[in-house]
C-alpha cells in the first residue's frame, strides 16, 4: 500500500490541513444552516451528494482495494464520469430547446437556470466536500499550500454562495466542462497503479492523445472563454458580490489550470522518455 503523501510522519495534521480541515467545517455549518434554518430544502441535495460518494469510497474500499490512494482517486473518477454525463446532457437539452445564440446571453447564464443543472451543481458541491474531506483524513497531498486542497476550497466557496443566492448556475455548470479532462487524469493514475507504463504501448499513447485533448478544449480553453466573456459581460452584472466572486474564482481556477498544465507536461516527459530523463538527471 502507498503511503498518502502530506502531513507529519508522526500522524499528526500539518497546518495545511488544520486549516483547511476549519474551513470544511465553517462550510458544513453553513450549508446546514441554510437548509434547517432558511428551508432550503432543495439544498439537501449536496449532503446526498457526500452520502453518495462516501458510500461509494466504502464500496470500493471493501471491495476493491483498501489503499486510500486508489480509493480516493477511483470515486474521483466516477464523479468526474457522472458530472461529465450529466453536464453534456444538460447542454444538449437546452441546446434542443433554443438557439446558441440564446444559450449565452448574459441574462441565461446569470439570472435564470437550465433544467437539472441546480441539482448538478449541487451533487458535484457535495462530491468536492466529500474529496477534501478524504484527502485531509488519509493526508493524501502534500506541499505547503496544498493546491488540490486550495481548488476544492474556491469552488466549495463559489458553488455554495451561488446556489444560496440561486444566481450564476448556468455559468458554474459550464465551468464543469472541465471534469472531462479529468476522467483522464484519473484513468492515468488508475492506470500506473496498476502496473501499465509502458509508453510505446497502445493503450497510453491514446490515453496520452485523450489526456491533451480534452485539457487544451475541455479545461483550458473552455475557462479561458469563461472568464472573458465575464470580463466582456462587466457591465452587465448589477451591482453586488455576483462578478468579483466570479472573476476571482475564474482567476483561480485559470491559475491552477496553468500549473496542472506544467505537471502534466512533467509527467508526459517523464512517462515518454525515460531514458533521456534518468540520464539527465
Amino acid at each position: 500500500m502507498a503511503r498518502p503523501r502530506g502531513g507529519h510522519d508522526d500522524g499528526r495534521p500539518s497546518k495545511a490541513g488544520t486549516f483547511f480541515l476549519a474551513t470544511l467545517v465553517l462550510w458544513l455549518v453553513s450549508v446546514l444552516f441554510e437548509i434547517a434554518f432558511n428551508r432550503r430544502k432543495e439544498l439537501v441535495v449536496i449532503v446526498s451528494g457526500c452520502f453518495f460518494f462516501q458510500v461509494a469510497n466504502w464500496v470500493v474500499r471493501k471491495f476493491v482495494s483498501r489503499d486510500p490512494l486508489f480509493v480516493n482517486t477511483a470515486v474521483s473518477l466516477l464523479h468526474s464520469s457522472i458530472t461529465s454525463a450529466s453536464v453534456i446532457f444538460i447542454l444538449v437539452h437546452q441546446w434542443m430547446r433554443s438557439s446558441p445564440e440564446e444559450i449565452f446571453k448574459h441574462t441565461n447564464l446569470v439570472k435564470t437556470t437550465w433544467p437539472w443543472a441546480y441539482q448538478a451543481l449541487c451533487f458535484s458541491c457535495g462530491y468536492f466536500a466529500y474529496d477534501q474531506l478524504d484527502m485531509l483524513r488519509y493526508r493524501l497531498y502534500s506541499g505547503w499550500i496544498p493546491s488540490i486542497l486550495l481548488h476544492h476550497l474556491i469552488l466549495l466557496i463559489c458553488f455554495s454562495l451561488a446556489l444560496y443566492r440561486n444566481v450564476t448556475i448556468n455559468y458554474l455548470i459550464l465551468t464543469l466542462i472541465c471534469e472531462l479532462h479529468s476522467i483522464f487524469l484519473h484513468i492515468r493514475k488508475v492506470r500506473r497503479m496498476a502496473g501499465i507504463r509502458d509508453a510505446k504501448s497502445l493503450v497510453v499513447k491514446v490515453e496520452w492523445i485523450l489526456n491533451w485533448s480534452t485539457f487544451l478544449v475541455a479545461r483550458l480553453a473552455s475557462h479561458v472563454l469563461i472568464t472573458t466573456k465575464l470580463i466582456l459581460d462587466a457591465g452587465k452584472f448589477d451591482k453586488g458580490v455576483e462578478l468579483p466572486l466570479a472573476l476571482f474564482g475564474m482567476a483561480g481556477m485559470n491559475m491552477l489550470n496553468i500549473g496542472l498544465g506544467i505537471d502534466l507536461f512533467s509527467a508526459f516527459k517523464r512517462e515518454v522518455y525515460p531514458q533521456r530523463n534518468s540520464h539527465h538527471e
